[in-house]
């Protein structure tokens, strides 16, 4: 990963990467959202079963490209590829860091 990446951010790549999702969801609040393709999920729980569904679905795999730190948020572009029409493509990532943890993360091209 980058250097200067966020912990909570680097998690999240790195266990979604890996498949190993409790890696991906420690550094989220408890009551974290996570709004993917028009849908929201909230809670660690339901961020857990979208991170398997996708995972199940799209076999995808990120590759972080760039990255900037504003504050509480950090915005990075990566690379996903996957078994999805069109892949691979470019993803924005915008996380809000809440008392340093992931307390919402907005994914959109």
């Amino acid at each position: 990963m980058p250097k200067n990446f966020p912990r909570p951010v680097e998690d999240y790549f790195a266990g979604k990467n890996s498949g190993d999702f409790a890696a991906a969801l420690s550094g989220f609040a408890e009551d974290a959202v996570v709004s993917d393709e028009n849908r929201a999920y909230q809670g660690r729980q339901a961020i857990r079963s979208w991170m398997e569904e996708t995972r199940a679905r799209y076999n995808d795999r990120s590759v972080v490209r760039d990255f900037v730190v504003e504050g509480d948020t950090v915005v990075v572009y990566a690379e996903v590829s996957g078994t999805f029409p069109g892949s691979p493509i470019t993803l924005r990532y915008r996380f809000t860091l809440t008392g340093g943890s992931i307390g919402r993360l907005e994914i959109g091209a």
